[in-house]
C-alpha cells in the first residue's frame, strides 16, 4: 500500500493551492483518511479527516479556508486549500486507515509528505 501525495509549492499570502492524494496497491477498503502538517520545530498537527462517505472535519486553524473531498472510485482525496496564511508554511502529510483483506484489520498508513510554502 502506498499513499501518494502532490500539489504542494510556493504560493503568496492569499493564495490557494489543492492538495492530492492516492492509495495505490493492494487493500480491502480505505476509511478515514486525512491531512496532517509539521512546521519546523512543532508537532505535526491534524488539518482535516474524511470518511469514506464524505463527512469532513476540520481544525480550527482551516476551518472556512479549507475544503477536503474524496473520490473513492479513484481511491483519491483532495484538500483545497484558500486564504492561505505564512502560517499555513508546513510539510502536510496524508495519512489513511486502510484494510487490507476483508477480514482483515486496519492499518493507519503515511504518505511522504509535500512542502507548502506561504511567502510573499
Amino acid at each position: 500500500v502506498q499513499l501518494q501525495a502532490s500539489g504542494g509549492g510556493l504560493v503568496q499570502p492569499g493564495g490557494s493551492l489543492r492538495l492530492s492524494c492516492a492509495a495505490s496497491g493492494s487493500f480491502f477498503s480505505v476509511n478515514v483518511m486525512g491531512w496532517y502538517r509539521q512546521a519546523p520545530g512543532k508537532q505535526r498537527e491534524l488539518v482535516a479527516t474524511i470518511t469514506s462517505g464524505g463527512r469532513s472535519d476540520y481544525a480550527d486553524s482551516g476551518k472556512g479556508r479549507f475544503t477536503f473531498s474524496r473520490d473513492n472510485a479513484k481511491n483519491t482525496v483532495y484538500l483545497q486549500m484558500n486564504s492561505l496564511k505564512p502560517e499555513d508554511t508546513a510539510v502536510y502529510y496524508c495519512y489513511a486507515d486502510i484494510q487490507r483483506t476483508r477480514f482483515g484489520s486496519r492499518a493507519g498508513y503515511w504518505g511522504q509528505g509535500t512542502q507548502v510554502t506561504v511567502s510573499s
